[in-house]
């Protein structure tokens, strides 16, 4: 396995961009790391240890890459940005033990491209598209252990909010419903190029064997969740109304879970979502 400079590092990152004509991707949401110490923190937050499985999403020039790389993960690099494929050919040229891949992660059949029990996800994702990749993982119920993803730090909050605030919303629970989020370390700006105008957050969850809640249909939760943080203003009973709850069967719905209607959905815990959903499906 090769051991190169590194590449989380300013110099080294201009010099492969000059070499290769690269000019950052607004459309992409490209901002390539330079610090060897985020690089450095993920791949521990990652618990990357020999002979692990990971997916990489998004690996730009391979600066991600050659820290799992050279942790002795067998990495399969995901990249979107098929003027990248000839950098990554030559900054990872001498380990084995990666293998990229081109396409769009939301679009490609991740199980043909790994065929393993268990692997991790590591990635460093573009702000405008975090959460839908983190849903189609997630949803897509991939035999993933640990999610490790650099994300802007509001999103980050998000995904790990309690009940109660204002950060609290659909993405939070469904974050928790699948995963124990855990915000591990805040990034600043100046550890990109070009540095982005807020901070990053690497947020590390692991993958539940089992949902935290007992659901009579995971389709009429999802619905509820949707519909309660629709209209984030108003009360439960008119968010659960207009997601298609009928006059006549709130009340029941409410009772039988005992949840009271004048409350908003960003007071909600996963149980009472739960308890609302398993009513309002035995109930209908």
């Amino acid at each position: 396995m090769a051991i190169k400079p590194r590449i989380a590092q300013k110099d080294v990152t201009l010099h492969i961009l000059k070499t290769f004509g690269i000019h950052m991707s607004k459309k992409l949401g490209q901002n390539f790391l330079i610090d060897d110490n985020v690089v450095d923190g993920i791949v521990s937050a990652a618990k990357v240890a020999e002979g692990d499985t990971v997916l990489e999403i998004g690996p730009g020039i391979g600066t991600l890459t050659q820290g799992l790389a050279e942790a002795g993960a067998h990495v399969t690099a995901v990249e979107l940005d098929r003027r990248l494929l000839d950098v990554l050919g030559k900054t990872l040229d001498g380990y084995d033990n990666v293998k990229v891949v081109h396409g769009d992660i939301l679009k490609i059949d991740i199980s043909q491209e790994i065929n393993k029990e268990k692997y991790k996800v590591v990635a460093n994702l573009p702000y405008y598209i975090t959460t839908p990749i983190i849903m189609k993982l997630l949803e897509d119920r991939l035999p993933i252990e640990l999610l490790v993803t650099m994300v802007q730090k509001e999103v980050a909050e998000r995904m790990a909010a309690k009940p109660g605030g204002k950060e609290y919303g659909a993405l939070s629970v469904a974050v928790q419903y699948y995963t124990e989020p855990e915000i591990m370390f805040i990034v600043p700006p100046k550890a990109f190029i070009p540095a982005p105008a807020v901070e990053s957050a690497v947020i590390r969850c692991t993958v539940r064997t089992e949902p935290p809640v007992k659901l009579e249909s995971e389709k009429m939760f999802f619905r509820v969740v949707k519909a309660a943080f629709a209209q984030r203003r108003k009360t439960l009973a008119n968010t659960l109304k207009a997601g298609g709850l009928e006059k006549e069967l709130l009340n029941q719905v409410l009772a039988q879970a005992g949840i009271d209607g004048m409350r908003r959905g960003e007071q909600l815990s996963i149980e009472e979502f739960a308890a609302i959903a398993n009513a309002w499906t035995n109930l209908k």
